[in-house]
């Protein structure tokens, strides 16, 4: 299941909320309906076409341009057609055809004023889109049409067989469809809308059109309001609609845990860092697809790409890598955010690692005080800048200045965490190395936050 090639989509989204017959009685949350059905549609990131694809008719009376903006979408639909229909439903003739009220449309002579069924429903065929998706928020007219909009499906099962096509209505027959007090949109419609919105936690990443229809059964029934319909052919009941937005709250912490292990491991030497790389680019690959690019998560998950880049060998990579991230991060939440400042710092120990200590120094040595500035002097992050910082004073030969800082880092984990702590250790470790041979050879240190 995949969702629809947006670029050879189309939707057009007709909504009548006022009438010119003044026996039609007016539907004014119709308006707001179809403007928010669009906005979910042509969303930039949970949305499955362009805006430029998405036509809308509101309070359109014109019935030829109504047809000319169908027989358009249809004709240029080659992967998915989505028509959807808002306002209030006609019958008329022997046959009780259905008739979808535009603005000018009259009440007892739909025949040459209202959009028949019908020929929806040839233009619908004559498409040569592969899926074919028609929903019908509407009502007949004489079933007590005042604030209610009953429902089209008696018609359904003799008028609605169109190949490939996912019929999808408001109500069983004999029933209403609601507009409730209190509430913007359409009964039907903004539960629906509020399903795209939320998403549903136990779906998959993508929701098809047939996920939505048995959610949405399932929340109306719960709530006592009519039942909605749906006649499905082949397999569009399988068509990916949207991405599941409550997918991210399931799929989000999984993919945090994987980015953590996979890192992890790599430190500890339990996994190459070859190995360590190749799953990270996957979980950022998909924390790209299911969280976005700015979400925290996926910018972490490239902060340790960046590292294993520079750990694998290859630290050109790694530094340009976490040198756009910082340009991201200083974009969106400034110098002093603490993810900047992480990312900051893991930067100056790729360029360490990389043999550029002169710059790795002229980075820490800014960060250092924003860092306690923001952290204070006694946070574990600020007291592993001063440390990297003395690493990298010592490859530049500035021996005094690095035992000054690694003095005062060992004095402060001894207290702040106990001379125990593996950091501490690590610190004073490389202070006796520095003290007592005069020509240091501090290894590298690229685990560092």
């Amino acid at each position: 299941m995949k969702l629809p090639d947006g670029g050879a989509s189309r939707c057009v989204l007709i909504g009548t909320s006022q009438y010119s017959d003044e026996r039609i009685p007016p539907l004014p949350e119709v308006a707001a309906t179809v403007q928010a059905l669009q906005a979910m549609l042509t969303d930039e990131d949970y949305g499955i076409i362009p805006a430029k694809n998405c036509a809308v008719l509101e309070d359109e009376g014109d019935l030829r341009r109504v047809g000319s903006v169908l027989r358009t979408a249809a004709r240029d639909a080659q992967d998915l057609l989505l028509i959807y229909f808002a306002g209030h439903g006609l019958v008329s003739g022997t046959r009780h055809d259905l008739y979808l009220a535009l603005r000018d449309s009259e009440l007892t002579d739909p025949e040459f004023s209202a959009l028949e069924y019908d020929k929806l429903r040839a233009a619908v065929l004559n498409s040569p889109a592969r899926t074919k998706v028609i929903i019908l928020d509407c009502c007949f007219a004489g079933r007590a049409i005042s604030r209610s909009m009953a429902d089209t499906e008696a018609v359904f099962s003799q008028q609605t067989e169109v190949g490939g096509t996912y019929v999808l209505t408001a109500a069983p027959r004999d029933k209403v469809a609601l507009i409730l007090p209190d509430e913007p949109y359409t009964a039907f419609t903004g539960r629906l809308l509020q399903l795209l919105s939320d998403g549903v936690p136990e779906a998959s990443e993508l929701l098809s059109i047939d996920d939505l229809y048995r959610q949405l059964y399932r929340v109306m029934k719960a709530e006592g309001l009519p039942l909605p319909q749906k006649h499905g052919t082949l397999n569009a009941d399988e068509l990916a609609l949207s991405r599941n937005r409550a997918y991210a709250a399931v799929a989000g912490p999984k993919l945090r845990e994987r980015s953590e292990t996979a890192w992890t491991n790599a430190c500890g030497g339990l996994t190459p860092w070859a190995d360590a790389l190749t799953e990270l680019r996957d979980v950022h690959t998909r924390q790209e697809r299911i969280l976005g690019a700015e979400h925290l998560d996926t910018m972490h998950t490239l902060c340790l790409i960046g590292l294993c880049e520079s750990a694998a060998g290859d630290a050109d990579q790694g530094t340009n890598t976490l040198d756009g991230l910082l340009r991201t991060q200083m974009r969106l939440f400034g110098p002093d955010d603490p993810e900047t400042l992480s990312t900051r710092q893991c930067l100056a120990a790729a360029l360490g690692e990389k043999g550029e200590h002169g710059a790795a120094v002229d980075m820490l040595r800014v960060l250092l005080p924003d860092r306690r500035r923001v952290l204070g002097p006694d946070d574990a992050l600020v007291l592993r800048t001063a440390h990297l910082l003395a690493r990298n004073l010592v490859a530049l030969g500035e021996f005094t200045e690095a035992e000054a800082l690694l003095r005062e880092v060992v004095t402060a984990r001894e207290r702040l965490f106990g001379a125990d702590d593996p950091h501490t250790q690590r610190a004073a470790r490389d202070l006796q190395v520095l003290t007592d041979s005069g020509l240091p050879n501090l290894p590298n240190q690229t685990r560092t936050g």
